[in-house]
């Protein structure tokens, strides 16, 4: 792959698979290792970055474990000496509420498939919140102990997790990307769903369509204002990326 003559080359990195991914269950904002398949997938994330000439400048993650060590795998088969690295709860996955560590059977059975489609798939619908007594209030969680309380989600739609998360594009991955340092996001499918969205302008109804396979880094080269020079981005391994649409081919209304 060519370099970028700009310099503002973004990759996003969706954590290699988890146990959750393998369990097919819900996870959310609950802290999940990856499986022993998605160690393999994030050290090859750090082939691909090094075969493509991506090495970062600096990397931005999630607060939550998967992610975390993904970034950290990655990283591990480029060498030293390592970029800079920040963290933040704004690239968290979506928070799924009181879904969290249910089966998608389980969820399918009790509320019906088309209903928990409609939670997973559509742009506004948040799914019921999580309970207030619930151990997984990420009110109890250390890591978030300095956010103000009212910032602390029960649950989201990826409408809310794009509220939360352009703030932090805007404030500490743009500035990243103006000053010409390749930067690696290492996040989750639905806040990597909500930046491709900003970043694409993608309409509500081609987001829905959107999948980010896990591991796999997709690479944005970006024009002067941070638009795309080519509409989605460029898997970094196509043949492991041909699972995910283009939704620039699609029908936005579907």
């Amino acid at each position: 792959m060519e370099s970028n003559p700009s310099g503002r080359t973004l990759v996003l990195l969706r954590h290699g698979h988890s146990a959750a991914n393998g369990a097919d269950t819900v996870s959310g904002w609950l802290d999940v290792p990856l499986s022993r398949r998605g160690y393999r997938e994030a050290a090859r994330a750090g082939v691909l970055l090094a075969e493509h000439g991506c090495r970062p400048d600096f990397v931005h993650t999630s607060v939550l474990t998967r992610a975390v060590r993904t970034a950290d795998l990655a990283l591990a088969e480029l060498g030293p000496p390592g970029p800079p690295v920040r963290r933040s709860w704004r690239l968290n996955e979506r928070h799924y509420g009181a879904l969290q560590g249910r089966t998608r059977d389980a969820l399918r059975a009790e509320y019906g498939a088309e209903q928990y489609a409609l939670w997973r798939r559509s742009y506004r619908q948040a799914p019921p919140p999580l309970p207030v007594e619930s151990p997984d209030d990420p009110r109890l969680d250390h890591r978030y102990a300095a956010l103000p309380v009212a910032e602390l989600p029960r649950t989201e739609s990826l409408a809310d997790v794009r509220t939360r998360l352009v703030p932090y594009w805007d404030d500490a991955i743009a500035p990243d990307l103006r000053a010409g340092r390749t930067t690696l996001v290492v996040a989750h499918g639905n806040s990597l769903r909500a930046l491709c969205m900003h970043l694409d302008a993608l309409t509500e109804g081609q987001v829905a369509l959107l999948e980010i396979p896990t591991g796999v880094p997709l690479r944005y080269d970006l024009d002067a204002d941070l638009r795309p020079v080519v509409p989605g981005g460029a898997y970094l391994d196509p043949v492991a990326g041909v699972g995910a649409l283009d939704v620039h081919s699609q029908d936005g209304a579907r």
